[in-house]
């Protein structure tokens, strides 16, 4: 009996080796850090809804103001609330634009959940700078015409309060534009204002029609007055209506000329003092003390007038700067807030979209 043994065939490497194939590494999708259109989205939103918002508190700021006394809210009431308006303005703006931010941005599958926080602060904070800068230049053309109106009216009631401060204030400005003539008319008419002569209420001269006392002393006979006692009368002093149109111009303007040089000085000197005292009693027929007085008195209300008008503008202008000053700063830590919350509110929105 023979036995043969056939060998199983071998392939050139042998029967224990096996080829291995390797599959090529596919590299994953890269994604963007940043979300352009979900920022633009937040911002747009956010912008809007800002714009809604000022339009809205500058109606109900106007209606609740008004030029006349004891009506309207008092300036603290109106700016705090103007404050508490702006705040929530910011809030709401920025927390609706944050949160569009982050949850319409791309799902990051292959980060670390820090930077994924990281990258919705980012998103947040991108969108409400985006807003910021858009609602700016809304506010400088869509709203302007509001905005333009509500100051013009809160410009003619200033107006019109500063206008009742006296016609010192037109003295002032004569001095500082040079043109002194017609400024000072209210003053110039106090100088050669006429002396007040005996009226009906003058016991001593009973009023026309009046009934004769009996028991009252007749009065004396009129002098006989002959044709010498004529030509001697003296001539009647000249009063503002007797002298000639042109020469009272010409004194008129020369008073004003020498108030105009008082108000840049300390006052009168004492020649000009005599001057004008001789003019008004040439003028108006009074004595000179009174003349003199008279011309001291106008100076004295003048100054006080004058010295009035200046420190009410001062206040007006303290006023306004510190209105300004705090405007400033609250606008400053409106918009912090604005910020701080959009940010926070992309981190909400990331986290809806993550899960």
């Amino acid at each position: 009996m023979s036995t043969r043994f056939d060998p199983p065939e071998r392939g050139p490497l042998g029967p224990d080796v096996a080829t291995v194939v390797t599959a090529p590494v596919v590299a994953p999708p890269s994604e963007s850090a940043v979300s352009w259109g979900a920022i633009f989205a937040g911002a747009a939103a956010a912008a809007a809804l800002s714009l809604i918002l000022l339009i809205l508190g500058v109606g109900l700021g106007l209606s609740s103001v008004s030029p006349w006394s004891f009506e309207g809210v008092s300036k603290e009431t109106f700016g705090w609330s103007s404050i508490i308006w702006l705040t929530f303005t910011a809030l709401a703006a920025s927390g609706l634009g944050g949160y569009l931010a982050g949850r319409l941005r791309t799902k990051w599958t292959q980060i670390h959940g820090d930077e994924t926080y990281f990258r919705d602060t980012a998103h947040g904070f991108v969108s409400w700078a985006v807003a910021t800068l858009l609602t700016a230049g809304l506010l400088t053309s869509a709203i302007g015409g509001v905005l333009g109106t509500g100051a013009k009216v809160a410009g003619a009631t200033a107006g019109a309060a500063v206008s009742t401060a006296g016609v010192a204030a037109a003295g002032a400005g004569s001095v500082a534009a040079a043109a002194p003539e017609g400024d000072l008319n209210y003053w110039v008419d106090s100088l050669f204002r006429s002396a007040t002569s005996a009226g009906p209420s003058d016991p001593a001269v009973p009023p026309p029609g009046a009934p004769m006392d009996p028991n009252a002393a007749p009065p004396p006979p009129a002098a006989s007055v002959g044709p010498r006692d004529t030509r001697m009368a003296a001539p009647p002093r000249p009063t503002p209506g007797n002298g000639p149109m042109g020469d009272r111009r010409e004194v008129r303007a020369e008073v004003n000329r020498i108030i105009v040089n008082s108000l840049q000085g300390d006052g009168l000197d004492p020649a000009d003092t005599q001057y004008l005292s001789q003019l008004i009693a040439r003028e108006t027929g009074m004595s000179q003390a009174e003349a003199q007085a008279r011309v001291t008195d106008v100076q004295t209300r003048m100054r006080a007038a004058l010295e009035k008008t200046k420190n009410t503008a001062k206040q007006a202008a303290d006023d306004a700067r510190k209105a300004a000053a705090y405007a400033a700063l609250w606008l400053f830590i409106t918009l912090l807030i604005g910020a701080f919350f959009a940010s926070l509110s992309a981190t909400w929105g990331g986290r809806r979209r993550d899960l």
